[in-house]
């Protein structure tokens, strides 16, 4: 262990914070410090010289990768049903919350079935909703909508998600849950070469430099070891992508679906904050064949969260989803809500757009897909994070029930389907492939779906294709001109970056990878016949394209260090040629209330 004194080294706090944590979880290793030959690796990115390096190992009964309110919520429901459950959270962010972010208009009924004394406790929920209106933009003006029923938010709370993570992470912190942010589960674990069965996760290894070699500060990453290991990672993880190709989890369902949402918060002038007001808005900027729409809630005390969501099946390779969001502030009645006020915090993630019908089978050998990795995500009502606590509630419960002898847990994917996840989802899986055809044709069967029908409809639709395969050529758009931003409201992308408190540290691997097989895909398909997307939609500016002085041969820049974990660039580049891998533990954004 002494090799981990890169505490010497200059970092960010983010680096320190990831270091401390690592030496908190390798104390508590007892007497688990030799390699296991009965358990095998997948995906791992070791070198051949640490080939022959053990990994430390640590036992547990149940390990939760994430520490969301889906991974967190199944810690704390595993402890209540079960004290003497050896319960481990391991987070790639360097602290609870700093990877998280959501809108959040936040419906409590999960949590007050997780802990019913949230607000004795203190819960981090102290905005409710007080008023809200539905809004549909012109360049100049709008009118209102009436606020559909699936979108009404009476009873709910202006939060940040990130808050109220931190809180769920103390209340697991007192029943005995080990939590430990600062590491990456970068690869799945099984019990046999078979890999039919997972049996934990193992961490990245740290400190090792741009070319691949171990510098002076490298650890091997740890093997944790669990009989169930959940998947709690958000938004195409990468353990959770894993485990659905290796077990083909999406044989039965849809292509999945995703928007990109990107979010500022902004503290305003006093006179104008309305607390508890929420308003939802489609239309302008967006053209009528690109799905999406924007959000802004006045949470206490003076805080303004605004957002802007794209659908990631646009077509026009030209449009970029941060510009977009930009131009969108300039509206007159949004302008006039931030202007003398100050944008504080800025950031971006994807989310599934996918429905009912896209979510794959949930458990596999050794566990389970918890919370957005599996795709719950209600897109009118614009939540989630109810869905997240409730399945991993569900996910804690089937393992109690299970017994020692359940190798997969099953009734998980049964209660799930018998909850009112399943009943809320059902009802609206008609309306965003609806958008498919249009905003008006979307706009048309969403009333119908939910003031008539309510989720009774005979038929079932779908998206036609992934969101990388929606992508017109370039030649078959037209370019689109944005303006400049004002340095008031709205702001140059390198600026507004800065916001997000994004660090990582230059000397390592990139983790974001290039695969194989579509090597020639950059410079020869997306650069030349689609005009490089992927510089336009990444809302850290990661991708770039240098030419020679001749405007020839270009080749393709990756800032990785830029990249706030969005995952878009998995989801929409051409062919979908990155791979995203986990960073070293800590990297990445730091946010605070988003």
């Amino acid at each position: 262990w002494s090799g981990w004194t890169m505490l010497r080294r200059i970092g960010s706090v983010a680096w320190r914070r990831a270091v401390v944590s690592q030496a908190s979880l390798r104390g508590s290793a007892t007497a688990a410090s030799c390699s296991a030959p009965s358990v095998w690796g997948v995906a791992s990115r070791s070198r051949r010289w640490l080939s022959m390096e053990a990994r430390e190992a640590m036992d547990f009964d149940v390990v939760v990768v994430g520490a969301g309110p889906a991974g967190l919520s199944a810690a704390i429901r595993l402890k209540q049903l079960n004290e003497d459950a050896n319960v481990c959270v391991v987070e790639k962010g360097a602290e609870v919350g700093s990877h998280i972010l959501s809108g959040n208009v936040f419906d409590p009924k999960a949590l007050t079935e997780l802990i019913p004394d949230w607000k004795e406790k203190e819960a981090p929920l102290d905005t409710p909703v007080t008023s809200e209106r539905f809004r549909f933009l012109t360049e100049k003006s709008s009118f209102w909508l009436p606020t559909p029923p699936d979108m009404q938010n009476h009873g709910n709370y202006i939060i940040s998600l990130g808050s109220l993570c931190r809180w769920l992470a103390s209340e697991a912190e007192e029943l005995g849950v080990e939590v430990y942010p600062g590491f990456s589960a970068s690869e799945l674990l099984f019990t046999d070469e078979s890999k039919t069965q997972v049996a934990g996760i193992a961490t990245s290894d740290m400190g090792v430099g741009k070319d691949g070699k171990p510098k002076d500060t490298f650890a091997r990453g740890m093997e944790l070891r669990a009989k169930h290991t959940l998947l709690a990672e958000g938004v195409r993880g990468s353990l959770s992508e894993e485990a659905m190709r290796h077990f083909d989890l999406r044989k039965d369902c849809e292509t999945q679906t995703y928007g990109l949402g990107l979010k500022e918060v902004w503290e305003i002038d006093p006179e104008k904050h309305k607390s508890g007001h929420v308003e939802h808005a489609m239309g302008w900027p967006l053209s009528s064949d690109v799905y999406g729409g924007s959000f802004l809630y006045h949470m206490d005390p003076n805080l303004v969260l605004i957002g802007f969501v794209v659908g990631l099946d646009y077509a026009n390779p030209y449009l970029s989803p941060y510009e977009e969001f930009q131009r969108f502030k300039q509206h007159p009645e949004v302008r006039s809500v931030l202007e003398g006020g100050q944008c504080i915090s800025y950031g971006a993630r994807a989310i599934n757009e996918g429905g009912i019908q896209s979510i794959p089978k949930l458990t596999f050998p050794g566990g389970a897909l918890l919370g957005c990795s599996a795709g719950f995500l209600n897109v009118p009502k614009i939540k989630g994070s109810h869905y997240a606590i409730k399945s991993g509630m569900l996910a804690a419960e089937a393992i109690h029930e299970a017994g020692e002898d359940a190798t997969e847990i099953t009734a998980y994917s049964d209660a799930v389907a018998n909850s009112w996840i399943h009943k809320e989802l059902n009802q609206v899986r008609n309306m965003r492939p609806a958008f498919e055809k249009g905003r008006l044709f979307g706009m048309a069967v969403s009333g119908v779906e939910s003031y008539v029908l309510r989720g009774r409809a005979p038929y079932t639709l779908k998206m036609s294709h992934s969101d990388a395969e929606a992508t017109k050529k370039a030649a078959e758009c037209e370019p689109i001109e944005y303006p400049k931003p004002d340095g008031k409201i709205s702001f140059d992308l390198l600026t507004n970056l800065q916001r997000s408190g994004v660090y990582h540290d230059d000397d390592q691997p990139s983790h974001l990878k290039i695969k194989p097989e579509l090597a020639h895909v950059p410079e020869s398909v997306s650069y030349q016949e689609f005009g490089a997307p992927e510089s336009r939609f990444c809302p850290a500016k990661v991708y770039e394209y240098t030419t020679d002085e001749n405007g020839e041969n270009p080749k393709l820049v990756i800032n990785a260090q830029n990249c706030v974990h969005c995952k878009t660039c998995s989801i929409k580049t051409p062919f979908e040629f990155i791979n995203w891998t986990v960073p070293e533990g800590g990297g990445g954004p730091n946010y605070e209330n988003m």
